[in-house]
């Protein structure tokens, strides 16, 4: 036990230290949000990529492995289909118009790409990021409990509050350049970790075993892609909802921000390849992991609801716990929470913007001086963050069967169909407007709670939205209401400003 505590104290003594160093580089709001733009591709890469993947990865897609075996692949195929529609489509598009707009907010963007003479599109957007920002935050901070409950054997709430503190510490001092820093050491660790224990995990099992056997003899669908019953409507829609989760990747602001904070297009080129190939790692072995677990640890337990019980999110602290030495269960530790405080650290980061940029500063208070607008930003950091912990605290106190994997895409699912949309339309159509963009917005921003809670009750049809979750619907809703809104409304066709090209 002291071991674990040795490196985690050292991995806290390195974020402290991080966020100490980056807060002499903070000179104004500019650097305070998106590190200066002048951050390299590995910095930018590992930080997108730290971000997006979250306790959702660790904890919730290797228990989703668990649970359903090679079907969790889709999930696989959707984020890398996600991360590379972003980075090789979009990113260069996006960095060239907000450099050209200023823009150091994805609200500043769409104000300046929609050349908007009210409020209402900054208002819109502000609010909504916020609102799904600290749901997602909440989940982040649920999960930091958890972890420190699966692997410390601490109280859940000690744990929550103590990650809580830690993370919020660390952003506090140095802002966005802390985050992106931070994400790169704690990328590399999550890559290092994930990389690492399934390889040792299929050594540990005897040669003289079939592993697919032995899999099939506790699940007979487990190595079926399709999954239990093979392929019908209802599996079609869940593997229809698995890659769905892709979507996210292609304009949620807590990722799109890095794009804005790389130093030059040409950064975006190096950088897509360290995220692609970061993705089809991490995400390949989360999956292996929970598929080895799942023979692993219910072969040699009495009571498989203990390793698959709460959606099998303690696969890899038991897996851990069971085959690594005692001095790496501690480097797992910090795995695992690098993938939960490299993505509050960020999304904090992108809340407080929106509400101290454009709320205060660009509606209320335009005359205040950077200095003013630095110490208003850190004060709402603490403000939304406190918010979240609260939540995270009554989800847990009124939901105990609450699942990581389902929490977090709730959250990710309602931030994606509020901007995913309206960025990659931005991007693509120059006759996209800015009420289309509004509409993109509010309906995608209504459509995740509908779709999650509405439709799924549905006697009949429900068990199809529930298998499809709420992302793919919602997203394409938002997309379609954008187009009709816009071309409805549109008195000529706009001529574009810049042109862009994407060069490889």
């Amino acid at each position: 036990m002291i071991t674990k505590y040795a490196i985690l104290i050292l991995y806290f003594g390195i974020l402290f230290l991080i966020g100490y160093l980056a807060s002499r580089r903070i000179k104004n709001t500019e650097d305070y949000y998106v590190g200066g733009k002048k951050l390299g591709f590995w910095v930018v890469a590992f930080s997108a990529r730290a971000t997006g993947e979250s306790a959702w990865l660790l904890l919730g897609l290797t228990g989703l492995g668990a649970m359903i075996g090679v079907s969790a692949f889709w999930v696989v195929l959707g984020e890398i289909i996600g991360v590379s529609v972003s980075w090789f489509l979009m990113a260069e598009r996006f960095k060239t118009l907000t450099d050209s707009y200023k823009s150091i907010t994805i609200p500043d963007y769409l104000v300046s790409r929609f050349k908007s003479t009210t409020h209402t599109l900054r208002i819109v957007a502000a609010t909504a990021l916020s609102l799904f920002v600290v749901i997602y935050v909440s989940a982040q901070i649920d999960a930091t409990g958890s972890a420190f409950e699966s692997f410390l054997g601490w109280n859940y709430f000690t744990g929550a509050i103590v990650g809580f503190f830690i993370v919020l510490a660390y952003i506090f001092s140095g802002g966005f350049v802390a985050v992106a820093w931070s994400d790169l050491f704690q990328g590399s660790i999550m890559l290092i970790g994930l990389v690492l224990l399934p390889i040792v995990a299929y050594f540990s099992i005897s040669s003289d075993v079939s592993i697919s056997a032995e899999l099939t003899k506790l699940d007979p669908s487990f190595l079926n892609i399709w999954g239990d019953g093979g392929f019908n409507t209802v599996n079609l829609f869940t593997v229809l909802g698995f890659v769905f989760i892709g979507l996210g990747f292609m304009g949620s602001p807590q990722l799109f921000v890095r794009f804005m904070s790389i130093k030059s297009p040409s950064e975006i080129k190096k950088g897509r390849w360290v995220a692609f190939v970061f993705t089809l790692l991490t995400d390949s072995c989360a999956v292996l992991i929970g598929i080895f677990g799942r023979y692993l640890l219910t072969s040699i337990n009495a009571d498989p609801e203990a390793v698959l019980g709460n959606g099998a999110q303690n696969v890899l602290p038991l897996l851990v716990e069971r085959i690594m030495p005692l001095t790496l269960v501690g480097i797992y530790i910090a795995a695992v929470l690098s993938a939960i405080m490299s993505t509050i650290d960020s999304l904090l980061v992108v809340a407080s913007s929106a509400i101290s940029r454009d709320f205060y500063q660009q509606i209320y208070k335009p005359k205040k001086t950077e200095k003013e607008f630095a110490k208003i930003s850190r004060l709402i950091t603490v403000v939304l963050a406190i918010f979240a912990l609260i939540i995270a605290m009554l989800v847990a106190i009124t939901t105990p069967e609450r699942t990581i994997f389902w929490f977090v895409i709730f959250g990710w699912s309602g931030i994606a169909a509020t901007f995913c949309p309206v960025i990659i339309l931005s991007l693509f159509w120059r006759n996209y407007n800015e009420k289309g963009a509004i509409a993109s917005m509010i309906t995608g921003f209504l459509s995740v709670p509908l779709f999650k809670f509405g439709f799924t009750a549905i006697e009949g049809v429900g068990i199809y939205f529930t298998e499809l979750g709420e992302l793919g619907p919602s997203f394409f809703l938002a997309m379609v209401v954008g187009v009709i809104i816009s071309l409805l409304t549109s008195k000529e066709k706009p001529k574009s400003e810049l042109k862009i090209s994407n060069t490889d």
